[in-house]
């Protein structure tokens, strides 16, 4: 319940964001049927939205497929940070907390748990399903309302800038300590610069920036108290 409670804010702009991705597929000319079946097996909005445009273009499959796992890369760098937490379970257990994984829930464990120097803690796991869970129902049904209202939503809407501010308004709560500005200040600033690189490798770069910048701060830091 406590990761629910934590998440609650944060599925605001899961579903919004979900809706405006449902839109996107439909949009790009996929059936409704097809549309559904993605969002219900890729799981992951930032990749079906890099790959609708491939799609439209008809590349190769592989590259497709190449671009999806360039995109999603940042969860390599959030599976290293959790597998301490996780590295008691079957590795069944783990490939499916990691199928249901999100950024969101990423931030908010890593939030709560991430200075907690005990290890395979039932609450660690309990927390988590607390977010991934109605997260992934949350994201998924709001995908689909998505889906079956395009044909009547006008693009002149610009429902892309409502879900930016939702995720904004979830995100800009955590910036409660100098690390994590640092942190969101390099990111952002390094997703800007790499717009133009292909596959969104910039938002790869955003990730690896981000964390670089929130280790070294939060070092600092400590040496400054220490000092």
């Amino acid at each position: 319940m406590l990761g629910l409670r934590d998440a609650v804010p944060a599925f605001l702009a899961t579903g919004i964001w979900g809706v405006v991705t449902g839109i996107a597929i439909v949009k790009s000319g996929l059936s409704e049927a097809l549309a559904t079946f993605m969002t219900l097996a890729v799981y992951a909005g930032s990749a079906q939205l890099t790959s609708l445009p491939l799609i439209n273009e008809r590349v190769p499959l592989w590259l497709i497929f190449a671009a999806g796992f360039v995109v999603n890369l940042r969860f390599l760098i959030f599976g290293a940070a959790l597998q301490p937490f996780f590295r008691h379970l079957s590795w069944p257990r783990r490939l499916g907390v990691g199928f249901f994984s999100t950024d969101i829930a990423f931030v908010l464990f890593m939030g709560r748990y991430g200075d907690s120097r005990r290890r395979g803690d039932p609450r660690h796991l309990w927390y988590y399903l607390g977010i991934i869970a109605p997260g992934w129902l949350v994201w998924n049904s709001c995908s689909i309302v998505g889906i079956y209202l395009a044909s009547v939503i006008p693009t002149s809407w610009s429902l892309e800038f409502a879900a930016i501010l939702a995720l904004l308004s979830v995100v800009i709560p955590l910036v409660s300590t100098r690390p994590v500005a640092f942190c969101m200040l390099a990111a952002a600033c390094v997703a800007w610069l790499g717009q133009g690189l292909p596959l969104r490798l910039g938002l790869v770069a955003a990730v690896v920036a981000g964390i670089l910048a929130g280790v070294l701060s939060e070092r600092l830091l400590h040496k400054r108290k220490a000092a």
